[in-house]
This record gives C-alpha cells, structure tokens and sequence, in this order.
C-alpha cells in the first residue's frame, strides 16, 4: 500500500508489477491531504472513537466488577445477554438505530455516532473485563481492606491498577472496531463536514474511474493513526491478550 501511494500513475496501470518504485513521487499523498476536509474528518473520526472507547471501557468496568465479584440472582442470565448482543449482526440493526437517531434528533450529527459505536462495544468490552477481574484474586482486595481501605478504595488502589493490560487490550479492539466503521457514518451523516474517514476513502471512487494512486496513500494515511496509537501499547496489549493464559 506504502509502496504504490509512491508509484506515478503510470507504473500503477501498467502490466508488470515491481514491489519497490523505480521512482518515487509524493503527489498521491498530496492529493489526498488536500482533498477538502480532510483535517476535519480526521478530527470526527478521532473524536467518535476515541469518545466512544472511553464511554465502553467506563461502562464496560462498572459492569464487569459486579459480575465478577458479586453473586446476585439473575448474573448468569446477564452474562448470556451480553453474548446474544454480540452475536447479533451489527448491519441488521440500521434501520432500528436510524429511527432511533431520528426519533431523538441527532441525525446528521457526530454524537450519534458515539452512542452507536459506544452500543457495539460495549458488550464485548464488558465481557472480556470480567475475564480479567475474574483473574486477580479477590484476596488482594480482602488484604487492602483489612489494612484501612473501603471497597472503592481497594478496588482504586489494587484491583484497578492490575486492570491496566485488560483495559489496554479491550480499548485498542474497540477503537479498530469504530476507526474502521462506514455504514453507519455514510448512512446517518449528511453533510461533508461531519463525515469520517472512512467515508472520505470511499471518494477516490467516482464515476469516472478510481484514482488508485489517491486511494492506496489514503489507505495508508488511514492506518497511522492506529498505527501509532498500538506502537504506544503494544506491551500492554501482548500482555493483555496472553494474561490468565497460565496458572501458576
């Protein structure tokens, strides 16, 4: 992708294929930066994220404690839900958020956004918390609590710290999940202005043809924001992703 957003047109189109350019050339990525709003979807596309990713993995915690922690009647039947909820398809649900939007007047409007990714990873997010804070032993917050602490106090200073690799992991698929979202944003957003970037990709293609050269740089332009966000917790993910896969 890297390589052919730095190939002339005329290399792109023609029969032979080189993986390394026999020259390079910027314009495509130019082209693609200076496409109109394209630093305004950008920023709608980080804000609904990033926005979204926060409301889940709050949520998402004040969820998961309980289920792990508390034995109530009804908890087994809870947990159920939330994996019938993501069984469910998320295109199969359009129509209904689309009346729901309508009905509370926010469509055309990055806030709906939120609400819906926020709906879409908010059971996974729930479930792969409780997994964690079914890992750490609730010795450790019996301990803090024998030395002073209160619930909320044990939980803040132990629990929620040893939390820290579950959180990053759940966090980093939710973001992909909503980064990467076009149906929705085509679908309830109508002005230029308010659309992300995966809808900006979509208008390399027109009637006229696909400027190919445009949509392999914006592609790649497209991944560096998730790029540079996994850099940064890529640690925490590994060991979020392998945590509780030993005993010991």
């Amino acid at each position: 992708m890297v390589t052919s957003a730095l190939k002339p047109s005329k290399d792109l189109l023609s029969t032979g294929y080189d993986l390394l350019p026999t020259s390079i050339t910027l314009q495509h990525v130019l082209d693609a930066v200076g496409k109109p709003n394209f630093a305004k979807m950008l920023g709608n596309s980080l804000f609904v994220s990033i926005g979204a990713v926060l409301c889940s993995l709050v949520a998402g915690l004040l969820a998961a404690v309980p289920l792990a922690r508390l034995k109530f009647r009804g908890r087994k039947g809870f947990v159920l839900l939330l994996l019938v909820a993501q069984m469910a398809p998320f295109e199969a649900l359009l129509i209904p958020m689309f009346l729901l939007m309508r009905d509370l007047d926010l469509l055309d409007q990055l806030p709906s956004l939120v609400l819906i990714y926020f709906a879409a990873t908010l059971p996974f997010t729930a479930w792969t918390l409780r997994g964690f804070v079914q890992g750490i032993p609730v010795d450790l917050e019996e301990a803090a609590m024998v030395d002073g602490c209160g619930r909320w106090g044990a939980f803040r200073r132990v629990t929620l710290p040893l939390l820290g690799p579950g959180l990053v992991a759940t966090s980093i698929f939710g973001f992909i999940t909503a980064w990467n979202e076009f149906l929705y944003a085509f679908t309830f957003m109508k002005t230029d202005t308010n659309y992300t970037l995966p809808v900006w990709l979509s208008s390399f293609q027109t009637n006229f043809g696909t400027d190919w050269g445009g949509t392999m740089a914006a592609s790649a332009l497209f991944t560096v924001p998730v790029l540079i966000f996994f850099l940064f917790v890529q640690r925490n993910l590994v060991a979020g992703v392998t945590s509780g896969a030993v005993k010991g």
